[in-house]
């Protein structure tokens, strides 16, 4: 069974009288454990795609199946205990709030999910990817790759089946990116992590098992992405 499958998916923005359709019958599958690089140009859909996989938008019409449920019949309420117990998401701005220090946000899922180890599961997690000795710090006070780290670290706090990462590595350098992608990547190989990415960046693009197209709101084509 498929982890993810979107099948027909339309999604219409209005504002007063304007619609703007961002997805024209898209049709998406990944497999559970599946690395997949999602790539178009600006405007073609692709975080709206995403983000109708992550349960944050509903389609305005389509299905959208994580394990066999549909999400998208799913009221607010239930979608955000389905992103908090089974999607994690990784963002370019970081999205850390800025007054908590780095043990502190990512102790903060846990603690919305009920996780008593909150604080212990935190520092795990930061010791594992070298930061053990920045927890304290807030974010204005690391630097753009450790901001990305943790901001991976709270997206995989509580264990999520599905990663999705949109545009990681937009503000970081060739090496902070390459990194990163290690860092990704190893939940995906030895975690089982299901990953979709969303980026511009070719040498991120080149690391995922599978790569897909979008133009106009619509998967245009795929194929294998991983060199060698």
């Amino acid at each position: 069974m498929a982890t993810i499958e979107l099948n027909g998916i339309y999604k219409i923005f209005k504002e007063a009288t304007v619609e703007t359709v961002a997805l024209r019958g898209a049709d998406f599958s990944v497999e559970s454990g599946d690395s997949v690089v999602v790539s178009g140009r600006s405007g073609s859909g692709k975080s709206t795609l995403v983000s109708i996989v992550a349960g944050l938008a509903r389609p305005s019409a389509g299905t959208v199946r994580v394990d066999g449920m549909d999400i998208s019949a799913l009221d607010e309420k239930d979608r955000t205990a389905f992103r908090l117990r089974t999607v994690g998401i990784v963002y370019q701005e970081f999205n850390l709030i800025p007054y908590l220090s780095a043990r502190e946000n990512v102790m903060l899922p846990l603690q919305l999910a009920g996780r008593r180890n909150a604080s212990a599961r935190a520092s795990e997690l930061l010791r594992s990817i070298g930061l053990a000795n920045r927890e304290r710090h807030k974010p204005a006070e690391l630097s753009g790759g450790e901001r990305q780290r943790v901001a991976v670290a709270v997206a995989a706090a509580n264990e999520p089946r599905i990663l999705i990462a949109d545009e990681p590595t937009g503000e970081l350098d060739a090496e902070n990116s390459a990194a990163l992608m290690d860092l990704l990547l190893e939940m995906n190989l030895h975690g089982g992590t299901t990953l979709v990415i969303v980026t511009h960046n070719e040498a991120v693009a080149a690391r995922a098992k599978r790569r897909v197209f979008m133009d106009d709101g619509r998967i245009t084509r795929e194929g294998a992405a991983r060199h060698g």
